[in-house]
């Protein structure tokens, strides 16, 4: 049996998938049961290792979405103090334990020395068009603190992925989330995937019966983008010569 075709042509496509872009503010607008499934039906199109579907997602709405958010917002919220404040802030945030992030995977680590000149070019174009100068930490720190706020966003995705295939659950779950975002971005919505989510599970866990053999491997704040300047941010997209072994 001959392969489906497509009904789009390659330069529509091309234009299509150049198009999308985080999105880092929120309307407060509501995202419906069926087009939440419908994102996760087109995400789950994605090929997978012999097919195992080695992740899971836990979806929060509402009361539970605002839960979790207030629970990283409450850690991140001490961690600012302790980092900015004096020495009663620093004794109240190794009290509160929030210092153990029990992050269940490295999301926290050096970047490799051929890598970082990549992330500090995009943080200062992504500062820079928000406004906030290198030496603001005031307004680094409450735009840190809007990653979990899940910046607005209705709704939040955390996808799990399972212990016992290692690197080739994380592989399949970045097919999953690639397909998720472009579904996304196909329906009008728009999507931030955030590592940084996982760095305290704990209060995502509390809210769901995550199996113990799955870690939480990121976030995704998702819902309909505002007109904020913060959503025109165009990250640089590398030529193809960067990452092509000679």
């Amino acid at each position: 049996m001959s392969p489906k075709r497509s009904n789009i042509t390659p330069k529509q496509w091309e234009e299509f998938v150049a198009s999308r872009r985080t999105t880092r503010d929120f309307l407060d607008t509501p995202v419906t049961q069926q087009v939440i499934d419908e994102l996760l039906t087109d995400a789950m199109t994605a090929p997978s290792w012999s097919n195992t579907r080695p992740y899971l997602v836990a979806v929060a709405l509402g009361d539970k979405r605002d839960r979790i958010s207030a629970a990283l917002v409450k850690r991140i919220d001490a961690m600012n103090a302790a980092k900015r404040g004096g020495l009663i802030a620093k004794l109240r945030f190794v009290v509160s334990g929030y210092w153990i992030t029990r992050s269940e995977y490295p999301v926290v680590k050096p970047y490799p020395k051929d890598l970082n000149p990549r992330r500090i070019a995009v943080g200062r174009g992504l500062y820079g068009a928000m406004g906030i100068g290198r030496g603001d930490w005031a307004a680094r720190d409450a735009q840190l603190r809007r990653n979990f706020e899940f910046f607005g966003a209705p709704v939040a995705l955390f996808v799990f992925t399972h212990k016992g295939l290692d690197e080739y659950s994380v592989s399949d779950a970045g097919f999953f989330l690639q397909n998720l975002l472009l579904s996304a971005h196909a329906r009008g919505l728009g999507a931030c995937a955030q590592g940084m989510l996982a760095i305290w599970p704990g209060p995502v866990r509390a809210e769901f019966k995550v199996p113990k053999n799955y870690k939480l491997l990121v976030g995704v704040s998702l819902g309909y983008p505002s007109d904020a300047a913060v959503n025109d941010f165009e990250a640089e997209r590398l030529p193809i010569e960067q990452i092509v072994i000679k």
